[in-house]
């Protein structure tokens, strides 16, 4: 469905609804761009409301990646072991959705 979203054949309402997720804009650290966090079975991805347009939609559509290939469903103690391999995991994707146009 993220290849959709990137082809602009759906909006990100569309993405949310589907994936049963909210995006919210808060005031983050500086160097915190986003993240996304799963509570029961609602994903909640949080973007600094201080990056540019263009650092705002990279970012959700870098958490949304992150949805989409359910790094969120891993069991606790395997994320704490495997969280930079998974945030490499969703920039590759990206790449690999946008024909390595990134």
């Amino acid at each position: 469905m993220l290849i959709s979203l990137l082809k602009n054949e759906i909006n990100e309402s569309t993405f949310l609804y589907e994936h049963n997720a909210n995006l919210m804009y808060k005031k983050l650290p500086r160097r915190i761009y986003g993240f996304v966090f799963k509570y029961r079975d609602l994903f909640f991805v949080i973007i600094n409301w201080n990056l540019s347009k263009e650092k705002k939609r990279m970012t959700i559509i870098h958490e949304f990646a992150h949805i989409e290939l359910c790094h969120l469903d891993k069991k606790k103690e395997l994320l704490e072991f495997s969280i930079e391999n998974m945030e490499d995991e969703a920039d590759e994707y990206i790449k690999y959705e946008l024909g390595g146009k990134i």
